[in-house]
């Protein structure tokens, strides 16, 4: 009998429409770190990119040596962030094997689909504190590598989006 691998996701449906979503992207094994500012820079790009075509904004990521941390929120009822975060995956893959890096995604990744009785703010000030627990900075404000895409930060951490 073949192995089966465990469906883990939700159904596409509850990734459609006004809905935010907590991602986790791990790098595989022992890649390079991600820590070039250039890299990060058409990172950044690429998930601008795709979050538009495919009605979202980013409120909140974080890249971190060896993986990345985002929400991304749909804006309208046609909005797709799985669809969003797959063309993500692949455009940032496609990327690095074209330009000689040494890293790829997982094959996987994580994600929470945050419910409408949570609070963004308290997941952004999460994702952004993830550098000052691992003892990189004392402060998010100090992190060259996180930011938000399509909206304020400062709104979001104010509880204004």
């Amino acid at each position: 009998m073949p192995f089966r691998e465990k469906k883990h996701r939700l159904p596409p449906e509850y990734y459609r429409g006004q809905i935010s979503v907590a991602f986790t992207l791990c790098l595989k094994g022992d890649a390079q770190s991600i820590d070039d500012m250039g890299f990060i820079k058409i990172c950044g790009e690429i998930l601008a990119v795709v979050s538009l075509q495919h009605g979202c904004v980013v409120p909140v990521y974080c890249f971190m040596p060896d993986h990345q941390h985002f929400i991304m929120t749909g804006t309208e009822p046609a909005s797709n962030v799985m669809k969003a975060v797959v063309a993500y995956k692949q455009r940032t893959g496609f990327w690095m094997s074209s330009n000689g890096k040494a890293m790829w995604w997982q094959k996987d990744f994580y994600d929470h689909v945050i419910k409408e009785n949570e609070d963004i703010k308290t997941r952004a000030r999460y994702i952004l504190n993830n550098p000052v627990r691992k003892g990189m900075v004392k402060n998010w404000c100090d992190y060259p590598y996180s930011g938000s895409i399509g909206c304020s930060l400062d709104d979001v951490l104010l509880g204004l989006m």
